[in-house]
């Protein structure tokens, strides 16, 4: 009686146990170029892991990531070999890296997050290393390491003795990838040397929901941009080294009982290594120095350690902002809050002014930000609290994803039923061909796996003067509802001349925005697009522009009666070159606009987005308004000015675009290139860091250095028309002369504002 006791017992608690739907539902992702056999979806278990916190895991873990022969030593890149390795919960003994391939995803048991720990001999740069160096060189080019995740982890290196070198994790990476709820556990002795994460090269990119705990460093970082938010650090000696940057935005870190919050000294006085750091809604407490700088008014280059702080609470911060001649800015033994300083040049409106000070705090719309005065942020959901049973399979439903079949209807259909049965629709990974519009509506929940990807096709698409949407969420402008879509693609199939790929048309209101996280726009550039070397390989040198390789109209367009979204981690990329080459052969194909923003009423968060390679503009706000936009990214397309933005797309007056054969006149040098952010009669612009590059003229680089004078193109900014409360902090710009213009007169020029490789502004304010 007492066993059976015993077994009901035990049968009752793991009847109460939650299992993470994603290990349970049947997994049917197709990857259409990697051969019939090729598995999708991978649970280390399968592979022989155990889990248990007693059998070395590395060999299964590593087979699990290798099953397929995914893209990993000596690979240059890929989009054919995609994976999703899904750890269930437990502890997975490592004595070596875990070592994630290109293209694939490293995901946890979001309910119960799996333990990644260290053997007490372990051997590798990083628990997870995303890019070994199996030579001196990295495996993969840092700044073309895109599409890749891990998340929902612990990491604990507490087996290995506080004085020998160990790293959590090892993470150069460019766009499109992501962290996200990692904890890091390292030892707390006096003698640590331990570092939670480190990141020495890339052009990030976004992370979220992480936890450093102990170590000598919680993360040490260098990367050329990054958004960072919700970071958390307790008991390190020092939370962050920042080793070099040209823009970061950190939002909402809380940094307990460290020594030092975040070190920004890297270099000397003759060359202050970090560009810009911008930080906003954060706390620091039982913090020694809460940032040490290398600026002064004397270093160089000559803005270099731009720092912008904005509703900083400090209790117990003796220092907040130390120098190298001593203290900058004053903290206290007791409670205060910095509203706004900031170190570097600022114009507000005109400038340069140099030098360190309080700033007037940006005015916050009540639309923006939540009861205690922060921006209002959402992490992306992982539905942990939902069974296997409210998710839908798209492939179930009868969707192929082959990128040959028309899935339209049946990815329709999928969507549809979803929303009826309030499930969850799953994209199982594959390549969506769709020859018609597909409409989200109201209520749509959308995860992808590993990236699977809408793909326009057809004639349907490919009428410049009768432009389509790929996606349209919501059916007609003002829609009201919400939505959560995350994890996918949008992109095109050869002539695509009229896609729009995301049409928004939904208002949110009512205190739920919609959301999207980790939905990117990739429009060209990969296997099954038809958009690759073979058909539009650069042409330098040749003006013409081939008709087959106009491959979209807009990547997204929100519309006037739109309101209350909610973007993070979203990369809207024309392709500048083949992923699937191997050597990366760069690639001429036109996208006529970026991000076009025209609500009325506005209300959108725009964390850690970026925006690159459209003819007429990156991003374009017009008659806008309350719209935060952290850490900004855009690049000028490659082959400008040949040809340059008057083709092939004529600007469209009901559109707003850039007519540039007007704006240009009297304008010496590059001008019509594509602005990177346009801002048009909108109020409550809010920009905490922005990267607006131009690295190439006619694909050749030599224009983008200050040597050569910044003459990739003219101008990059521009702000028109009535301009209430448009402000950017740290401005970063490369190749452009003028960083900013206001209704055409030049506001600010590169060589006022020299940084590490950008020209730098920390505080700009329209008036």
């Amino acid at each position: 009686m007492r066993l059976a006791t015993l077994l009901l017992a035990a049968a009752g608690l793991a009847s109460t146990v939650k299992a993470y739907w994603l290990g349970d539902i049947p997994h049917r992702g197709f990857a259409p170029f990697a051969g019939p056999n090729y598995s999708v979806f991978r649970n280390v278990k399968d592979y022989g892991a155990k889990g248990d916190g007693v059998a070395d895991d590395t060999a299964a873990i590593n087979a699990a990531i290798n099953a397929g022969n995914p893209c990993n030593r000596g690979c240059t890149s890929t989009t054919t070999t995609p994976a999703v390795v899904y750890f269930p919960a437990g502890t997975y003994l490592i004595s070596k890296s875990v070592q994630p391939a290109y293209f694939t995803q490293l995901i946890g048991d979001a309910y119960s997050p799996p333990t990644l720990k260290a053997t007490a001999g372990f051997e590798g740069f990083g628990l997870i290393d995303g890019n070994p160096y199996y030579t001196q060189n990295l495996n993969w080019k840092a700044v073309n390491v895109f599409f890749r995740q891990v998340r929902n982890f612990i990491i604990d290196t507490t087996n290995i003795a506080p004085d020998k070198a160990a790293t959590g994790m090892h993470w150069p990476t460019s766009q499109a990838t992501s962290l996200q709820n990692i904890v890091f556990n390292m030892p707390t002795a006096s003698n640590v040397v331990h570092v939670g994460l480190f990141i020495e090269e890339g052009s990030g990119g976004f992370l979220t929901d992480l936890t450093f705990n102990g170590g000598a460093t919680g993360a040490s970082m260098g990367n050329q941009q990054y958004t960072m938010r919700n970071l958390k650090f307790n008991n390190c000696k020092t939370a962050i080294i920042q080793l070099w940057n040209w823009g970061w935005t950190y939002i909402g870190l809380s940094i307990n009982n460290c020594q030092v919050g975040i070190d920004m000294t890297a270099g000397d006085s003759n060359k202050v290594e970090t560009g810009s750091v911008t930080l906003i809604d954060s706390a620091f407490t039982n913090v020694a120095i809460g940032v040490s700088t290398g600026w002064s008014t004397t270093t160089t280059p000559d803005t270099a350690g731009s720092l912008l702080l904005e509703n900083i609470l400090l209790s117990n911060v003796p220092v907040a902002v130390k120098g190298p001649q001593g203290t900058l800015l004053s903290g206290s033994t007791g409670s205060t809050t910095v509203s706004g300083w900031a170190n570097g040049h600022k114009y507000t409106p005109a400038g340069p002014r140099e030098g360190s000070g309080a700033v007037t705090p940006n005015p916050r719309p009540a639309s923006l930000v939540g009861s205690d005065g922060r921006y209002y942020a959402r992490s992306k959901p992982q539905y942990e609290s939902l069974p296997a049973s409210s998710f839908v399979s798209v492939r179930a439903a009868g969707a192929r994803g082959d990128g040959v079949a028309d899935d339209t209807a049946a990815l329709q259909s999928a969507i549809d039923a979803a929303v009826a049965a309030n499930k969850v629709l799953f994209l199982d990974y594959g390549l969506y061909r769709v020859t018609g519009t597909i409409r989200v509506p109201p209520g749509a929940r959308v995860v992808g796996e590993s990236y699977a990807t809408i793909m326009s096709a057809g004639a349907f698409f490919n009428n410049i003067d009768n432009p389509k949407p790929v996606v349209q969420v919501g059916s007609t402008s003002g829609q009201p509802g919400s939505v959560e879509l995350s994890d996918f693609m949008v992109s095109t199939q050869g002539a695509q001349a009229g896609a729009t790929l995301i049409e928004w048309n939904l208002k949110s209101d009512g205190g739920k925005p919609s959301g999207m996280w980790d939905v990117h726009v990739r429009i060209g550039g990969f296997t099954g697009s038809q958009q690759q070397v073979g058909q539009c390989v650069k042409t330098p040198d040749n003006p013409a522009v081939k008709r087959e390789c106009i491959v979209a109209f807009m990547a997204m367009h929100v519309t006037k009666q739109a309101s209350g979204l909610y973007m993070e981690n979203v990369w809207l990329w024309t392709a500048d070159h083949d992923i699937d080459d191997s050597a990366n052969t760069q690639i001429s194909i036109y996208s006529g606009r970026g991000l076009y923003i025209e609500s009325t009423a506005g209300t959108f968060w725009l964390y850690g987005t970026g925006s690159e390679h459209h003819v007429l503009y990156q991003y374009q706000l017009v008659g806008t308004q309350n719209i935060f936009m952290g850490q900004i990214q855009t690049e000028t397309p490659y082959f400008m000015p040949s040809p340059n933005a008057l083709v092939p797309f004529a600007p469209i007056a009901a559109l707003n675009d850039p007519d540039y054969s007007a704006s240009c006149s009297g304008v010496a040098g590059n001008c019509a290139a594509s602005w990177g952010l346009r801002v048009v009669n909108s109020r409550n612009i809010l920009v905490y860091g922005a990267g607006l590059y131009s690295f190439f003229s006619n694909y050749s680089t030599t224009c983008s250095t200050f040597d050569a004078g910044q003459t990739c193109q003219a101008r990059i900014t521009s702000i028109e028309g009535s301009a209430e409360n448009v402000n950017i902090y740290n401005l970063n710009t490369i190749g452009s002369r003028s960083m900013l213009n206001r209704d055409g007169a030049q506001v600010a020029w590169y060589a006022d504002n020299v940084n590490v490789f950008p020209s730098n502004v920390v505080v700009y304010k329209s008036s």
